[in-house]
């Protein structure tokens, strides 16, 4: 793995639970591209977070529904559910994952999802995207309430 150039600013990682215990704060990445998903994985895992790694939006929303994560990054072409049709499901059943999502889309894919790009209002990157920015808006997603 590459190091990453440039400060990140970030609140702590760690968070606490209701009983108030301490817990780091946990990223799902949904993604069928393995080796780009388990770079991030192992980037912010280096960071301090906790990261799980799903191959699509089904599984995806399997994970949601028993471990709530704080962010997700989410492939839009994703197999079984895609990306979309994946925070549209979140969207009303947990609004707050909702507003915590980063979205990454494929050069050849971008067309395909443009009335879903632009009637969101959170970061939508085009890939192949740097990990550092990707990062930056991890960052900047987990903190957001």
């Amino acid at each position: 793995m590459s190091a990453i150039g440039g400060i990140i600013r970030a609140r702590p990682v760690v968070m606490e639970t209701n009983d108030g215990t301490p817990r780091k704060r946990h990223v799902l990445i949904v993604d069928d591209e393995v080796q780009f998903a388990w770079s991030l994985k192992e980037t912010l895992e280096g960071k301090g977070y906790e990261a799980t790694v799903v191959p699509d939006g089904a599984l995806a929303l399997k994970f949601v529904l028993d471990h709530r994560p704080d962010a997700v990054v989410c492939d839009l072409q994703t197999s079984r559910v895609e990306g979309d049709l994946l925070y549209a499901t979140l969207e009303r059943s947990y609004p707050l994952l909702a507003r915590r999502f980063v979205f990454i889309v494929g050069p050849d894919d971008h067309s395909q999802f443009q009335k879903f790009i632009d009637s969101v209002e959170l970061p939508v990157l085009r890939k192949p995207v740097a990990v550092d920015v990707l990062l930056d808006e991890v960052v900047h997603t987990v903190e957001r309430e």
